[in-house]
């Protein structure tokens, strides 16, 4: 019997870049040439509710950026954003497509992101042709490591959570699974990861 009825990745840093992190956020600041430090409070005051899909991405967009007069437009900023997704060097995603292909179990995703850049990286590497469900933030309105998120997550799938595998690059987010009976794995490698899957019997 294979040991887990289903499987969850998160996205940044597992299957593809972060896309919108302080590194990233550090180069729009120099490309669009904005204050780093008031630039990334206003980010952080306003990216629980983005990636909660509470607010909009112009709403967003209003409050981290365009709190005064720019001399570049809207456009060109998300046109910035997305070009930070970029496959994971050393990456899961050949481990997700296997894993998808072989249906020996449901695979899916469960990760913090804003719904314009989730639809975005959703489409532009494939990922639902590999994703049967998606628990991202900005879908059910949780963020992880909350344990409501893992709770929903598993009311959905009506599984027991010893049934389900999560993978995850932080390890308070694989710890947050892990209290509620998920089994975790911190993400470390595609090498790593393929000799715990074979240790779990999934590979």
């Amino acid at each position: 019997m294979f040991p887990f009825d289903v499987i969850l990745f998160d996205v940044g840093g597992v299957l593809l870049t972060n896309g919108w992190d302080h590194r990233e956020r550090t180069a729009a600041a120099e490309r669009f040439h904005l204050d780093a430090a008031g630039f990334e409070t206003r980010h952080l005051a306003a990216v629980d509710a983005w990636e909660r899909g509470t607010i909009t991405l112009d709403t967003y967009l209003d409050a981290a950026v365009f709190n005064q007069p720019r001399t570049f437009s809207r456009q060109e900023f998300f046109a910035f954003i997305l070009s930070q997704s970029r496959i994971l060097p050393g990456g899961a995603l050949g481990i997700l497509g296997e894993l998808a292909a072989s249906k020996r179990c449901m695979v899916g995703a469960l990760n913090n992101e804003a719904r314009e850049t989730n639809e975005y990286r959703f489409q532009q590497f494939g990922l639902r042709r590999s994703f049967a469900v998606s628990f991202s933030s900005c879908y059910v309105g949780l963020r992880k490591p909350e344990p409501a998120i893992y709770r929903r997550a598993l009311d959905i799938l009506g599984v027991a959570p010893e049934r389900v595998l999560f993978i995850d690059d932080r390890p308070e987010n694989a710890a947050g699974a892990a209290a509620e009976g998920i089994k975790a794995i911190v993400f470390q490698g595609e090498g790593a990861l393929r000799s715990q899957l074979a240790s779990l019997g999934v590979l």
